[in-house]
């Protein structure tokens, strides 16, 4: 019985001590800043990017949620005078929370990019979706550049993928140039704007 006790008692002192950690761990997302909430967004984006769990077209949909949720602070703040008032900051942090669990959902879904492209076309698409990853997570490219970059992205190997159902999964030499033609056009895009002065 005295062992019963003590086993109680025990458990109970494991359970103050976990249930304050347990609950700071459920309360970060809000007591972080929405700039942090932002930045940590973009760095899961990038990361989905760069490890291939993000597609083009899913990365191109949660850029531009971000870039929507960036423009509703921003008139948010010009509202009342350059800051957030309590009811913002709840509204902004109830769909970055909706925002991270659409990342979660796309990352793990088991839609793909290919990381080790064999061919010659698919290289070039995987160089630039590591340009974007790194744009997305230094902050040189802002939501609204990224979704744009995805966009353009993603209608390149739309182009790919039914050329190469057209012709039994074989591109042809002039597919190939023209490929190459939009990839070079993207990518001067891409530089431009991660050298641009907006940053995210």
């Amino acid at each position: 019985m005295k062992t019963q006790f003590q086993i109680a008692l025990l458990s109970a002192a494991c359970a103050a001590l976990v249930l304050p950690a347990a609950a700071q761990t459920q309360t970060a997302p809000t007591s972080q800043t929405i700039n942090q909430r932002k930045d940590n967004q973009q760095d899961r984006i990038g990361n989905g990017v760069q490890s291939g769990e993000l597609t083009a077209g899913e990365t191109r949909s949660l850029e531009r949620k971000e870039s929507n949720l960036n423009k509703e602070e921003k008139l948010m703040r010009s509202e009342d005078g350059g800051k957030l008032t309590t009811a913002d900051k709840k509204a902004l942090n109830q769909q970055q929370n909706q925002l991270s669990r659409d990342i979660y959902k796309d990352k793990h879904n088991g839609a793909v990019q290919n990381t080790d492209p064999k061919s010659e076309v698919g290289q070039r698409q995987r160089n630039q979706q590591e340009r974007i990853a790194q744009g997305i997570k230094s902050g040189q490219m802002t939501a609204g550049e990224a979704a744009h970059a995805e966009r353009n992205e993603s209608a390149i190997n739309r182009e790919v993928r039914n050329d190469r159902a057209a012709n039994g999964g074989h591109l042809t030499q002039a597919e190939k140039q023209q490929v190459n033609h939009q990839q070079n056009r993207e990518s001067k895009q891409i530089y431009k704007e991660k050298h641009n002065a907006r940053h995210q």
